[in-house]
C-alpha cells in the first residue's frame, strides 16, 4: 500500500470554504479511481492561514498513475483551486505503508 501526501495552504477566511469542495468534489473524485483505499482530508490553522492535508491510500503505484497521470510526483489540481490556494506545490510525496492496524 502507498500513501500519497499533498500539502496546501489556503486564507483561514476561505478554509470552510474549502473543506466543503475537498469533501463534496475532490474526496468522490479519488474514489472513483480504481485501486483508491481511503482518503483523509487533515485541516491546521495559524491565524490567518489554514493547512490541508490530503492523505490517500492506494492499492499500488499503478492506482496512482490511474489518478495522477505517468509522473506520479506532479501534483494534481482542480480548477476551482485558484479560488482558494495560496500557491500550488509542484510536487507530493509518496510513502510505502510498512505497519498499519
Amino acid at each position: 500500500m502507498i500513501t500519497r501526501m499533498w500539502h496546501g495552504r489556503v486564507p483561514t477566511s476561505k478554509a470552510q470554504a474549502y473543506r466543503e469542495f475537498v469533501n463534496s468534489r475532490a474526496i468522490p473524485d479519488y474514489q472513483s479511481v480504481e485501486g483508491n483505499i481511503s482518503v483523509h482530508i487533515l485541516q491546521r490553522t495559524e491565524g490567518d492561514i489554514t493547512h490541508f492535508i490530503t492523505l490517500t491510500f492506494w492499492k499500488d503505484l499503478d492506482s496512482i498513475k490511474g489518478f495522477a497521470g505517468e509522473d506520479v510526483e506532479v501534483a494534481r489540481y482542480y480548477p476551482e483551486d485558484k479560488d482558494f490556494l495560496l500557491e500550488f506545490e509542484p510536487n507530493v510525496v509518496h510513502y510505502e505503508v510498512v505497519g498499519h492496524s
